[in-house]
């Protein structure tokens, strides 16, 4: 194939969102009319359009198609310099083509967005929020993060205090908030925070959040104090009102009376001494019923409420509904193969029970999942792993036999859990999840003998919504 080909400018500058227009000119330098189709090639093709497509050039001619260059304002649009190429292919010669070769250059921008999951934590000595920074710019960003309130009534603890994010990628700061000073007794109280991501060179990005603190002691513990207090000094008050008034009876004796006492011709006789041994007890009646224990935070304690204790007795709190239950409930209703679970998800705790392929956890909430509550029915028991935010993969498997709850990731102080490893005795279980910023990823199943993993490795995308079957 003959032709020449000039890309004018060769070099050119670009900003995302934007656009660059590149003129290619080619000129048939054979003896035979021939046409042309031009196809965009490199890392740079998805964001280049040429117009138009095709030219047909007779012999000695010269043809003209506009390149437009149009990057996305997002992290793919990688900033720097980066080269681009135009595939020429010959209708005459199809096994012959040409590609010229340019350079543009992508303008850098940043953009981050940060987020408080969640945005109101309680407590009495401390708080945990979570702060979610998402690089959205095209540029690698290095960032501090700080705390501060109005009146410095918090102190506050960032791990890790300072975070670099690739393009498109997030990161998790985990913030520890501690009172100044502790509220032993009252209501409790709403402290306003704001966490700051620092950037050389520009402004601050600041979010808000509401840490509530909570008293020590209960406020009805002051006020059985104070009854107590009241009922011991009107007891003091009716001893010293009606103790009673001693007089003295005793009169002068006779002098030959005296004397008959003071020269005794015989010794007084002796008082017996009280019994040394203890009483024997009375016998036992029948055991008396148990007593039940009155649910913590009732009024007054218990020992102060009106009308003698006439009413009736409130019931025991029923116990929480866990995988168990509901997989030993199903079984009765249905015998066979199932497996019900729930998630605790950040900002939410402990969801209900979910049985054979319903969805646990949440959507479009950003909400991560800490830890997953698993039990399963006639499938010979289960076990299965965690893999944590900055921790990875637990040391060890959990395993749990049929009916009985296993739980794999942690709700004290936990990490977020990026995926898991599950399997069962008998045939196989398969699972399906969304990770943060994304869809389901599609349904998987293990082979008998293996195991099968849900989620990602990736340390800044946290699991979010679940679903298995058995």
């Amino acid at each position: 194939m003959s032709i020449w080909t000039s890309l004018e400018p060769a070099s050119t500058t670009v900003d995302p969102g934007s656009t660059a227009v590149v003129r290619l000119r080619v000129r048939n330098t054979s003896d035979v009319v021939d046409e042309y189709r031009f196809v965009p090639v490199g890392d740079i093709a998805p964001y280049t359009t040429v117009e138009p497509p095709t030219i047909r050039l007779y012999p000695g001619t010269t043809g003209t198609v506009q390149l437009t260059i149009a990057p996305p304002r997002s992290p793919d649009a990688t900033a720097g310099p980066n080269p681009y190429a135009v595939q020429i292919v010959s209708t005459e010669h199809p096994e012959a083509t040409t590609v010229p070769e340019g350079n543009v250059t992508i303008t850098p921008f940043t953009e981050v967005r940060a987020e408080l999951v969640p945005p109101t934590v309680k407590g009495r000595f401390r708080g945990r929020p979570r702060l979610a920074v998402d690089n959205l710019g095209n540029t690698r960003m290095t960032a501090s993060v700080t705390g501060n309130d109005n009146g410095g009534q918090l102190s506050y603890e960032m791990r890790p205090a300072n975070i670099q994010i690739e393009p498109g990628r997030a990161a998790f700061v985990r913030a520890t908030l501690k009172p100044r000073q502790i509220i032993w007794l009252g209501s409790k109280q709403q402290r306003p925070y704001r966490l700051s991501v620092r950037r050389s060179g520009a402004t601050p990005l600041d979010v808000d959040g509401v840490y509530v603190q909570r008293n020590l002691l209960p406020r009805w513990l002051a006020g059985f104090a104070a009854l107590l207090l009241a009922l011991g000094a009107a007891a003091v008050a009716l001893w010293l009102s009606y103790s009673p008034h001693v007089t003295s009876l005793a009169q002068a004796m006779p002098q030959a009376a005296v004397s008959t006492i003071t020269s005794p011709t015989t010794a007084p006789t002796p008082v017996p001494s009280p019994p040394t041994t203890a009483p024997t007890p009375p016998p036992t009646t029948a055991a008396a019923a148990p007593a039940t224990t009155p649910p913590s935070g009732g009024d007054g304690g218990g020992s102060g409420g009106s009308g003698g204790g006439g009413g009736s007795k409130p019931s025991p709190k029923p116990p929480a509904d866990t995988a168990a239950t509901a997989v030993k409930l199903l079984a009765a209703q249905s015998p066979g193969r199932h497996i019900c679970y729930r998630a605790y998800v950040v900002g939410i705790g402990w969801q209900d029970p979910v049985c054979d392929g319903t969805m646990a956890g949440t959507t479009g909430q950003n909400r991560p999942i800490d830890s997953l509550d698993i039990a399963v029915s006639g499938v010979n028991g289960t076990a299965a792993n965690a893999f944590l935010q900055d921790t990875g993969w637990n040391s060890k498997w959990h395993a749990s036999v049929d009916g009985i709850d296993l739980y794999i990731g942690g709700t004290v102080d936990p990490l977020p859990m990026m995926g898991f490893a599950i399997n069962v005795g008998n045939g196989s279980v398969c699972q399906n999840t969304i990770v943060h910023g994304g869809s389901w990823q599609g349904l998987g199943c293990d082979k008998p003998g293996s195991y099968i993993f849900g989620g990602t490795l990736d340390n800044s995308l946290w699991l979010e919504a679940v679903q298995f079957t058995v």
